[in-house]
């Protein structure tokens, strides 16, 4: 009489277990990796707006008045939102510039923050 060969019940189920542990273990690698791609891309896209926003400012002729204000603008494959604050200074021929870029979201919640950035200007 031969005797068969095989794997037994517990045997398949530990290695179950192992190769499940396994597949989630990936699982939340890859999850993390996704979500770190999104935040720096929104960061760098955002980064990028502040610094457009603050040269553009810097390349008017005369020196922003002391004011807050905030516009849309499309960036991207994104819309953002970015309020700009001109703040008076000690030395009234300087600003003081704070620039905020949030990302709207698709489903018209708030807003969520993504990068701010301050600068000087001064008196051409």
């Amino acid at each position: 009489m031969k005797r068969q060969r095989g794997f037994t019940l517990i045997e398949v189920l530990v290695a179950l277990l192992v190769f499940s542990l396994i597949a989630t273990a990936a699982a939340e690698v890859g999850s993390q990796y996704i979500a770190s791609y999104e935040r720096i891309r929104d960061k760098t896209l955002a980064g990028w707006i502040a610094d457009n926003r603050i040269n553009e400012l810097r390349l008017e002729e005369a020196l922003p008045g002391i004011a807050e204000n905030s516009d849309e603008t499309d960036y991207g494959p994104f819309r953002w939102l970015v309020a700009t604050a001109v703040l008076g200074t000690e030395e009234p021929t300087m600003r003081r510039v704070e620039v905020t870029v949030a990302r709207i979201r698709d489903d018209g919640s708030e807003p969520v923050p993504v990068h701010t950035l301050s600068a000087f200007i001064g008196a051409n």
